[in-house]
């Protein structure tokens, strides 16, 4: 059994992940901003035992939440062993952007790069412990290349890749092993807007929930770093 903290699980690919390994019989900390949002959904609180299941209100431009989420965790569970990052934003800032545009391009990166680092800083001790320690980024394609014009949103995602593979350089004779999960579009909020590709043909969040529970059911000596997916071609 594992003991997983699931950032971004009030909707979308954190929320299947969340409820996979809730059926599959882990302890999930779940961190989310809205703690409301939960209310009828798969994994509504009320559905779940109280010692598989706790609630975290988190932040990622709130450091505190980091270190308040964390500490609940400890006394709820005594410890974790995994950490899966799913929060993240979209944003279609370009690179000729505007002044008005900086602030948009600074919470981009805190929530989609330096969140993540801040939060497996926090859990290092944790993770490191465990012997066994696990963490996944949902990273992206866009963490792999820049295709278009989407500036704020590709250089947030490739600093993520960057500073996954400096957890897995530190982690490694820990224990800890690191792996980025990097998909295209998926049938999420964030691709409502899209219409070149239908919702169906694209990637779906049981997709990466699946991913997820194989990658954690692995054994240290065979678990990859980086998994890119893609629902159309690209050369």
């Amino acid at each position: 059994m594992r003991t997983i903290l699931i950032s971004g699980a009030s909707s979308g690919i954190g929320l299947k992940i969340a409820h996979k390994q809730l059926k599959e019989g882990n302890r999930v900390s779940v961190g989310i901003r809205d703690l409301e949002s939960l209310e009828g959904s798969i994994i509504d609180p009320r559905n779940w035992p109280k010692d598989q299941l706790i609630l975290n209100k988190y932040d990622a431009l709130d450091k505190n939440s980091s270190k308040n989420w964390i500490s609940k965790t400890v006394k709820s569970f005594g410890s974790f062993d995994t950490l899966i990052n799913s929060a993240g934003i979209l944003s279609k800032v370009p690179f000729l952007c505007k002044d008005d545009d900086l602030d948009e391009i600074d919470k981009t990166m805190k929530i989609n790069f330096l969140a993540v680092w801040e939060l497996a800083r926090l859990s290092w001790e944790y993770l490191s412990s465990s012997k066994n320690g696990r963490i996944i980024s949902i990273v992206s394609m866009s963490g792999k290349r820049s295709k278009g014009d989407l500036a704020a949103y590709s250089c947030s995602k490739f600093a993520l890749m960057s500073i996954c593979q400096t957890m897995r350089n530190v982690g490694w004779e820990r224990g800890i092993r690191v792996t980025t999960i990097c998909p295209g579009w998926v049938n999420t909020k964030m691709a409502q807007g899209v219409k070149t590709i239908d919702k169906l043909d694209m990637s779906q969040p049981e997709d990466i929930s699946e991913i997820c529970s194989t990658l954690l059911k692995l054994p240290k000596q065979s678990v990859p770093f980086e998994i890119k997916i893609n629902c159309n071609l690209e050369i």
